[in-house]
């Protein structure tokens, strides 16, 4: 299963972005999408989660900023992101948990995109 994200770059204080995240490849179904984000010198954490009936859970630092959202038929998870501030700069990393035709479980990472937020 690959993740290909996109939708990072360079915004102004204040402005939007919106990533995407396109699943592909053996999916038989997809639980759980996510978005993590990693700043320099700093431990990956958790953005924003939607389930498979759309329950979200958004970090702290995002709410009411950050919306989260999901087209189970494309297989893709989108982050709108609104009033960036500059220490949401950082590489933007989507997750999805599901499982295989075959059976078997995954949990598979895209290959981040960078979001800078600077004026």
């Amino acid at each position: 299963v690959q993740l290909q994200a996109s939708g990072g770059g360079l915004v102004q204080p204040g402005g939007s972005l919106r990533l995407s995240c396109v699943a592909s490849g053996s999916i038989f179904s997809v639980n759980d999408m996510g978005w993590y984000r990693q700043a320099p010198g700093k431990q990956r954490e958790l953005v924003a989660i939607i389930t498979s009936t759309g329950i979200r859970n958004y970090a702290d630092s995002v709410k009411g900023r950050f919306t989260i959202s999901r087209d189970n038929v494309k297989r893709t998870a989108y982050l709108q992101m609104n009033s960036l501030k500059p220490e949401d700069t950082a590489v933007y990393h989507c997750n999805a948990v599901g499982r295989s035709y075959k059976g078997t479980p995954f949990n598979s990472w895209g290959q981040g995109t960078l979001v800078t937020v600077s004026s």
